[in-house]
């Protein structure tokens, strides 16, 4: 752009308007850019035409193509099923118990389950199965419901306290302050006596007068040594290993309002053959029985 009185000889023409006395030169684009310019509408308009483009209220335009990445990966996954069908099949037939001392099947179960718990399980329990707090560590040997392939198994089909699953674990710890089973100096005095099975008590004054307290309430699930049961669901209380944490106010927390951990069931949303090999993946991570 220029003022009219600076046009000079040889500059372009200009474009005939004037804005203030601002007049802006004609230079029009080159011919070349122009027609790339076009091409890439044209080419535009008939990829929207040719692929899923524009957007509607529940979906898109399909496009005449009928291309789908949706359609593309659940061709990728189908092949992948179908090559892997024989050892799925191999898998399922096999006997549990089985497993690990097949190479071939324990490989193959091995690599199959980790691809399942990164994608189905690490929310809970870790990417490394360390767990957290409320979630089993399940690289230890401490299980509440039993640690050989068999239990976990059936742990991972039918899940724990869940609604949606006739056969899940179930086993429910009373509240017994939120009850009113135990006052809340029985509660100090027991929660003395289960820090004592493992390590140092808060108060060892209150010991005593705890295991009473526990032989009454309860032994009869967690065992008179506080082994625990796994048919129960009962943890060790000896091992010094605690799902919510084992300090004097976390268990005084979890004796007065108990807890209630849920795991889904995973029959109706993982085949036989991935519950299996998530199982022989996790008893093999280092803690199955």
């Amino acid at each position: 752009m220029t003022k009219k009185s600076e046009i000079k000889k040889g500059d372009p023409e200009t474009t005939g308007h004037s804005w203030d006395g601002i007049q802006e030169f004609n230079n029009p684009l080159p011919r070349w850019w122009v027609w790339v310019f076009y091409l890439t509408i044209i080419w535009g308009i008939g990829y929207t035409i040719a692929y899923p483009a524009w957007p509607l209220i529940n979906s898109a335009t399909a496009g005449v193509l009928g291309w789908s990445t949706r359609a593309n990966v659940a061709e990728d996954i189908a092949a992948v099923e179908e090559a892997n069908a024989p050892m799925n099949a191999k898998l399922e037939a096999a006997e549990l118990a089985s497993i690990p001392s097949d190479p071939e099947l324990s490989g193959y179960a091995t690599s199959a389950g980790a691809a399942v718990f990164k994608t189905w399980c690490a929310q809970c329990h870790g990417s490394g199965a360390a767990g957290a707090k409320g979630y089993p560590n399940l690289l230890d040997d401490a299980w509440l419901w039993g640690g050989s392939l068999e239990e976990i198994h059936f742990t991972v089909a039918h899940g724990i306290r869940n609604e949606d699953s006739d056969e899940a674990r179930y086993s429910e710890m009373p509240a017994f302050g939120r009850d009113e089973l135990l006052t809340d100096e029985e509660i100090g005095q027991v929660v003395n006596f289960v820090m004592s099975l493992s390590g140092e008590p808060q108060d060892a004054s209150q010991v005593e007068a705890g295991s009473v307290v526990y032989a009454d309430n309860c032994a009869a699930c967690h065992m008179e040594d506080g082994s625990g049961d796994t048919s129960q669901g009962a943890p060790n209380l000896a091992d010094a290993i605690w799902l919510y944490g084992g300090d004097y106010d976390t268990l005084v927390e979890t004796v007065h309002n108990s807890r209630f951990g849920v795991m889904p069931p995973w029959n109706d949303r993982l085949t036989e053959a991935e519950i299996r090999a998530v199982s022989a993946y996790v008893h093999q991570l280092g803690g199955g029985e």
